[in-house]
């Protein structure tokens, strides 16, 4: 199927959802910014009182503000908002949806194109790897920061600081399996008061000082960086810590459309954030000594309790943010081939976005719980915060370059010029948290590394499987001979056999010939295929052939944002004349027992690790909805 096997026209492909006015805003405030929006927590703070501070004088406040300005407006505004979001498949973003867009090479493609290919998927992979490393740290960072305000109201509590958070965190978690159908709603307007609280508090703060407007100017970046080179340099790696949901914006795109996330961020986040950046900046000018915790002391003692638990709700809701673009994020893997069949559950009828995945959801409790003992401050955590996403952006960047030229047809100048901006950016911010490596840093990269090799193994192992697979296939006129030279016995009932290989017959059709003698009355081979598209309308989902012999050959399409569900298709069927009833169906799914072979195609290692990949695949019978009662599994041996 081509690409508007959806119904959509591909040049309007997120029109429909840009067309809402505010609400659609409004909600993305909770689930999009939320990340970004918890950053002034933490990210001032750590350039003047963590590891790596510099001096609090005048002239490296306005420097550190003006790079904070300059960062939001180069990184978020322009990088992400105006050019990435160009960037989509039917409306949807995010790296791997940028991966497969640049990797979608035309038919006859030379083979350095394939190899060419090949690298660009590995730097996807490896992007969406690093993607689950910062959905480990953020949730631990932005609780941490938040609860660390009660040391402010009574020093008494640092004791249950981590504690706290621990339980708050392992609250988030265990909801997860409920959903945000329900609380969802909520989000927005809790995030559109923090963001007020923010605007508010920063204002104020900037009445009594407004010389630190002077920021605005880039000089005072570009001056700061040059009268304290190396320090200086590696202050980058703290300011970037304001940039750190930019990645979120593009991997949500889907859920809301490229012109809700604008507005939001134009009309209420943007404002927010500086207006709090410079309010801090603003205070420290007036009294050094809040460097301890800036974000706080902008509030009265009265506003105290009010302002944590307000920022304990915004970190939750953060949290959440990331764990969502995980979910999303597990759930395109699979999708698009990239990992084994996952427990999905789809915990809201109306949202599409609202999934939940158990296994994703229960290592990442762990990763966070074991990250919050291991650093147990937030300071600490954000010398391991950065790499993760910096990286993410290096290869969103090069994948961007390959899109622009491919896709969008931008001459070589224009693409080189764009990207080379965007990399004199990425890789400053890169090359700052290179020295986060040592203290933290390596976490994510190695939590990246792994996912995008477990990533590429179940890929490329799938691929050699697949043909060898083809070559078990007996071909639908070979097939059509046999019955009739065998004039099996027809046993009354229907018989729907799974197949993933639609240019062939099924090996579990074949062996049940070869080894019972008998086909039921009504024969179909239902193939389900993944669209490289977001969706696939009922009207477009259902292809169905009659064969000779009396078989039924349905292809069912779905995108890469759908779940196939087996009673759903057969519903389908109904309406076109085509009848196999739920209750009276058998169902036939092949079993493939992997064993290690000898053949090179795989260091026997990865081999190894395919396997074990492939025994803890979720069942296939409970993943398309088919009841267990009517399954039968019948098995065939092949070798990697």
């Amino acid at each position: 199927m081509n690409d508007v096997a959806d119904g959509l026209d591909p040049a309007k492909g997120s029109e429909q959802r840009n067309r809402a006015g505010w609400l659609p805003a409004l909600t993305a405030l909770g689930i999009v910014y939320g990340d970004i929006g918890t950053s002034p927590l933490y990210a001032l703070r750590e350039c003047f009182h963590g590891s790596e501070a510099v001096a609090l004088t005048q002239a490296n406040l306005l420097g550190v503000l003006s790079l904070i300005l300059w960062s939001l407006i180069l990184v978020i505004s322009i990088k992400y908002l105006t050019v990435i979001m160009r960037a989509d498949n039917h409306g949807e973003g995010g790296i791997l949806v940028l991966m497969m867009l640049a990797t979608s090479f035309r038919p006859g493609e030379s083979e350095a194109g394939e190899a060419k290919g090949r690298w660009l998927a590995w730097l996807g992979l490896f992007g969406a790897g690093l993607l689950l490393g910062d959905g480990m740290i953020t949730p631990a960072i932005s609780v941490l920061s938040a609860v660390e305000g009660l040391q402010l109201i009574a020093p008494a509590s640092e004791p249950y600081v981590v504690p706290i958070s621990l339980l708050i965190l392992a609250g988030l978690f265990a909801i997860q399996y409920r959903g945000t159908a329900k609380i969802g709603i909520l989000f927005g307007p809790v995030m559109l008061l923090w963001f007020a609280v923010l605007a508010l508090l920063g204002g104020l703060a900037i009445c009594s000082q407004p010389g630190v407007l002077a920021a605005v100017s880039p000089h005072h970046a570009a001056t700061f960086l040059l009268r304290n080179r190396w320090p200086g340099f590696l202050i980058l790696g703290l300011v970037f810590l304001v940039v750190t949901g930019g990645e979120a914006l593009y991997a949500d795109m889907g859920h809301f459309g490229a012109k809700p996330i604008r507005k939001a961020w134009y009309a209420c986040v943007l404002p927010a954030l500086l207006l709090n950046y410079f309010g801090q900046g603003a205070l420290l000018l007036e009294h050094p000594a809040a460097k301890v915790n800036p974000f706080y002391h902008l509030a009265p003692a009265w506003a105290q309790y009010p302002l944590v638990l307000l920022a304990t709700i915004a970190a939750i809701i953060a949290s959440q943010a990331v764990l969502s673009g995980a979910f999303s994020l597990g759930r395109q893997a699979v999708r698009f081939g990239y990992s084994p069949r996952m427990n999905i559950h789809h915990t809201s009828s109306e949202e599409r976005g609202q999934i939940y995945i158990p296994v994703i959801n229960w290592m990442l409790f762990i990763a966070v719980s074991g990250l919050v003992l291991a650093f147990r401050s937030s300071s600490h955590l954000a010398a391991a915060y950065g790499m993760a996403v910096t990286s993410t952006m290096v290869i969103t960047t090069f994948l961007l370059y390959v899109v622009a030229r491919e896709r969008w047809g931008w001459p070589r100048p224009w693409a080189i010029g764009c990207m080379c901006l965007f990399l004199v950016v990425d890789l400053s911010f890169f090359s700052a948290n290179l020295a986060k490596i040592f203290a933290g840093g390596w976490i994510p990269l190695l939590v990246g590394f792994g996912a995008g090799l477990l990533m590429a193994t179940w890929h490329q192992g799938r691929q050699i499987l697949r043909r060898q697979f083809r070559a078990k296939l007996g071909s639908l006129k070979t097939f059509h001979h046999a019955i009739q030279e065998m004039n099996p016995i027809r046993v009354p009932g229907h018989a729907l056999y799974l197949s993933s290989h639609p240019e062939g017959v099924p090996v579990a059709l074949l062996h049940n010939l070869k080894h019972n003698k008998v086909l039921h009355e009504h024969v179909g081979i239902l193939t389900i295929q993944t669209e490289n598209v977001p969706r696939v309308s009922p009207s477009n989902r259902i292809r169905i052939m009659k064969l000779e012999s009396g078989l039924i050959h349905i292809v069912a399409c779905y995108g890469f944002m759908q779940r196939p569900q087996v009673p759903r298709i057969l519903q389908l069927c109904e309406k076109k004349g085509v009848h196999f009833p739920l209750r009276d169906t058998t169902f036939f799914l092949g079993r493939e027992t992997i064993e290690v072979g000898p053949k090179p195609t795989m260091a026997r290692w990865r081999k190894q690790l395919f396997v074990w990949m492939a025994r803890n695949a979720h069942d296939a019978s409970s993943h398309f909805g088919i009841p267990p009662s009517h399954a039968i599994e019948v098995g065939v041996q092949l070798e990697i």
